[in-house]
């Protein structure tokens, strides 16, 4: 089928049928630029919501550590898409009516790019939560023994010596959720979101150039991969402790 196929990546520069003052390239374009905004903003609720909740996690108060594990139950066990479709079509009918009402008056696009973020945030956010655990579990038990010994308090010994070493060591797990993210980012287009994998489905409906379509989405969400490795691992190799596992 590929033998005989006659490619057309012109098609991109071709204006859109629907009109708009755009080509298909800048269809793509629009999508890409959703993805990258959706993804970037859901890592940053994601590591603060995980970075607090793996504290707790591995504070000495049952209390704390049972609202850590809560947390991760619910949003780890629960399917992604399910959680989406709660965030966008559950949650405005069971808030109260006139915050529920408000929330249905915002632009369409602003409700589903808020749904998405939240929802792909706190999603992410229960598998940081893990990892900081894991990393601060590792840690030698002497190091928090230590900080006490000095007089630092709980928090005061989570801040200054704990986490600093922990996150350096879960970089490279992160890096894992960042690409996931981006990666995940693709089933918002099952609420009308427009991404770039929907960009690319549209653009296929509109001229029927499934093979360029796809294979130029493709490329870009490679792409995407290859410089967040990139910029992640130059932040590993630059905060990296000696005698910690990838000093070397």
């Amino acid at each position: 089928m590929f033998k005989y196929y006659l490619w057309d990546w012109g098609v991109f520069l071709e204006p859109v049928a629907t009109g708009e003052p755009t080509n298909y390239l800048g269809w793509l374009l629009a999508g890409l630029n959703n993805t990258v905004v959706l993804a970037l903003s859901a890592s940053v609720i994601a590591l603060i919501v995980g970075v607090v909740m793996g504290v707790l996690r591995t504070t000495p108060y049952r209390g704390l550590a049972s609202i850590g594990a809560t947390y991760v139950a619910v949003f780890r066990n629960v399917p992604l898409i399910v959680q989406l479709f709660i965030w966008y079509f559950v949650l405005p009918e069971i808030l109260p009516s006139g915050m529920g009402t408000w929330i249905k008056q915002l632009p369409s696009m602003t409700q589903m790019m808020v749904s998405s973020i939240l929802c792909m945030g706190l999603y992410m956010g229960a598998r940081v939560c893990e990892q900081i655990r894991s990393g601060i579990g590792t840690l030698p038990e002497g190091q928090r023994a230590a900080a006490f010994a000095l007089g630092l308090t709980l928090p005061q010994t989570y801040r200054y010596v704990l986490l600093p070493v922990a996150l350096r060591m879960v970089i490279p797990t992160l890096t894992s959720e960042l690409i996931n993210v981006f990666k995940n980012s693709a089933v918002v287009s099952t609420i009308g979101l427009l991404d770039l994998s929907a960009q690319s489905q549209q653009l296929v409906e509109y001229t029927s150039h499934a093979y360029e379509s796809f294979a130029l989405a493709t490329l870009i969400y490679v792409a995407i991969n290859w410089i967040v490795l990139a910029v992640m691992r130059r932040l590993e190799r630059s905060v990296r402790l000696p005698g910690y596992i990838g000093s070397k």
